[in-house]
């Protein structure tokens, strides 16, 4: 089985989907879904293009941009400023910032990664998986990529401390260039004294969040029709 069909059918049982279920909503027989599961049948364009808007992050796409945003979350970590960790729900906001800001000034994200709206903000579906992966990379001799500790905050509230490991600070980016690195940068610098919940406010308030129903996939292109100075 090729790792596009993996993926399908990975993502198929991590959401419980039927195989009858998702074969409707590709407007195919069953026989004909479970032939495309299994790497007997050929994905059409349409068939790829549903299939995204099914599991919501390109399944069908290239590894490597999983990959790279793997390395965009490295980036972030290792930058001096946030040595001693970032709170996760932070750290999804940058990175959601990041790859809306590049959109921006490129017209195609860093990441290549669809974003859904959910009630704590905007983040692909596979922010969960990469951080539940770095954590507990086979292979890492001190345990992962990332550590992540509780940490009360001064609020009283207890925050998800996301740091790189000395793994994860060696770990090669090399997916990201010199441009996305600077870019990554200026995101740090922009709020790393900022609070969560101000960083928070800020993402709930840009267009592309405030249109979205929730659980919907949020299009890039919503972010070229806000001020420049609400961009990151």
């Amino acid at each position: 089985m090729s790792t596009i069909q993996q993926k399908i059918r990975d993502e198929r049982k991590l959401r419980g989907l039927t195989q009858e279920g998702v074969a409707e909503s590709l407007g195919v027989s069953r026989a004909t879904y479970v032939a495309i599961e299994q790497g007997k049948r050929e994905l059409s364009i349409s068939h790829k293009q549903k299939l995204e808007e099914i599991f919501g992050d390109a399944v069908v796409g290239s590894e490597e941009n999983y990959q790279k945003y793997r390395q965009m979350i490295l980036e972030f970590l290792t930058l001096p400023e946030f040595k001693n960790g970032i709170p996760k729900t932070k750290l999804a906001k940058m990175l959601y910032l990041a790859d809306f800001g590049w959109f921006y000034n490129h017209l195609e994200s860093m990441s290549r990664l669809q974003y859904r709206k959910i009630e704590y903000g905007p983040v692909p579906d596979y922010y969960f998986r990469a951080i539940e992966e770095m954590y507990g990379e086979d292979g890492v001799s001190d345990g992962g990529l990332i550590d992540i500790r509780k940490e009360e905050t001064t609020d009283g509230h207890t925050a998800f401390m996301i740091s790189a490991t000395r793994a994860g600070g060696s770990r090669s980016r090399d997916l990201l260039n010199k441009e996305e690195k600077a870019h990554i940068q200026n995101v740090g610098d922009r709020w790393k004294n900022a609070r969560v919940r101000e960083i928070v406010a800020f993402t709930h308030e840009q267009l592309p969040y405030k249109v979205c129903r929730y659980n919907e996939i949020i299009p890039y292109s919503l972010i070229i029709q806000e001020d420049p100075s609400n961009v990151i």
